[in-house]
C-alpha cells in the first residue's frame, strides 16, 4: 500500500488519538466483509483501514511513520530496510500472508470495539476471516439502541397521551404515561436496531421535554396554580371559575380571605393506576389598577388593626 495513511482514515496529520480511533471505527463497521458479502471492492477497503489503523492507533508506530522511519506497511524505510525476510519488529500489517495471518500479528480488535467485531457483524467471513480471535464463535449479539427526543405539552405530560413518531422511516405509537416528568426517557423494547447472529433487537430510549405552562405546575401528582381574585372577593367571599387539567371548575372563595391562602381541589391532579392528586389552588390579592374615590373613602373609615407581630 503507497496511500496516505491519513488519508485512508480520513482524518488529518494532527488527529488526536481519540480521533483516529473514531475514524477508523466508523470505516470498519462500514466496509467489514460481513456486512459485504462477495464484495471484493469492500473486503480491499477494510484491509487497507485496518492496516493503516494498525500503525496510527499505535503510538510508537505513528512516530516511526511521521518520521518516515517505517512506509506506509509498516516496513522499515533507509538503513536496515528490507532486513528480516518479509516479516518486521514494527507488529506490521495485520494482513500480511492473507486474512488468517491477523491473529498471529496480535492485531486485536477488541481494544477497538469493547469486544470482538466480528461476534457483532455475525462471527466472521467464510475461510480466511476464521484466524481472528473469535470470528467463528459467532455469539448472539443486541442490536444498538436508537435514541430520539421528543417535546411534548404540559397537558399530554399530565393527563397522559399518545403519540405517533417516524423514527428510521417508521412510524411508532408512543403511548405517553400520566405524570410524566420533564427529562424521564421511555424504552420501547424491541423497537431498535436488529441483532446479530440471533441477538435481539435494541430499543428505542425516548427522552420527553415538557414543556412550560401559563398556568399549571406539577408537584409530584399535584397540580399547583395561583389565582388573582379581586379585594371584593377576597372581602366577601364569592365563587369564582378556576381551571383545572382537564377542565374548568367553580370554586367558593371565603370572606376576608387572605393572599397566598390556599384552597385543595380533591382530585383534580394528576391521576396515575394507584392514585390521584389533587390541585392546589394559592390565592392572590390583585388591587384595583384604577383610582377609587369610593374605595378609599371606605378603607380610611375601617380602624386600623395590628397584623404583624414584630
Amino acid at each position: 500500500m503507497s496511500k496516505d495513511l491519513y488519508s485512508v482514515l480520513g482524518v488529518n496529520k494532527g488527529a488526536t488519538e481519540a480521533e483516529i480511533k473514531s475514524a477508523y471505527r466508523k470505516l470498519a463497521r462500514k466496509y467489514h466483509p460481513d456486512l459485504n458479502k462477495d464484495d471484493k471492492a469492500a473486503a480491499e477497503k477494510f484491509k487497507e483501514i485496518s492496516c493503516a489503523y494498525d500503525i496510527l492507533g499505535d503510538k510508537d508506530k505513528r512516530k516511526k511513520y511521521d518520521n518516515k522511519e517505517i512506509d506506509c506497511d509498516g516496513k522499515p524505510t533507509g538503513f536496515g530496510a528490507g532486513m528480516g525476510g518479509g516479516s518486521y519488529s514494527y507488529g506490521g500489517n495485520p494482513f500480511q500472508g492473507g486474512f488468517s495471518g491477523a491473529q498471529g500479528a496480535g492485531f486485536d480488535f477488541s481494544s477497538i470495539f469493547g469486544d470482538d467485531i466480528f461476534s457483532a457483524f455475525g462471527g466472521g467471513a467464510q475461510g480466511g476471516f476464521q484466524g481472528f480471535s473469535g470470528a467463528s464463535s459467532r455469539r448472539p449479539r443486541k442490536g444498538e439502541d436508537i435514541s430520539y427526543t421528543m417535546k411534548i405539552d404540559f397537558l399530554s405530560a399530565a393527563r397522559g397521551d399518545e403519540k405517533t413518531v417516524n423514527i428510521n422511516g417508521k412510524n411508532i405509537n408512543v403511548k405517553i404515561p400520566a405524570g410524566t416528568s420533564d427529562g424521564q426517557t421511555l424504552r420501547l423494547k424491541g423497537l431498535g436496531h436488529a441483532g446479530f447472529s440471533g441477538g435481539s433487537a435494541g430499543d428505542v430510549l425516548i427522552t420527553l421535554n415538557v414543556e412550560k405552562h401559563p398556568w399549571f405546575t406539577a408537584d409530584g401528582k399535584n397540580i399547583l396554580i395561583e389565582l388573582p381574585i379581586t379585594m371584593k372577593e377576597a372581602i366577601l367571599g364569592g365563587k369564582v371559575t378556576v381551571p383545572t387539567i382537564t377542565g374548568k371548575v367553580a370554586v367558593s372563595i371565603p370572606p376576608y380571605a387572605s393572599s397566598g391562602e390556599k384552597l385543595r381541589l380533591k382530585g383534580k391532579g394528576i391521576k396515575t393506576k394507584s392514585a390521584a392528586g389533587d390541585e392546589i389552588v394559592t390565592l392572590k390579592i390583585v388591587s384595583p389598577k384604577t383610582h377609587n374615590a369610593e374605595l378609599e373613602k371606605a378603607l380610611q373609615a375601617m380602624p386600623d388593626e395590628q397584623i404583624r407581630n414584630y
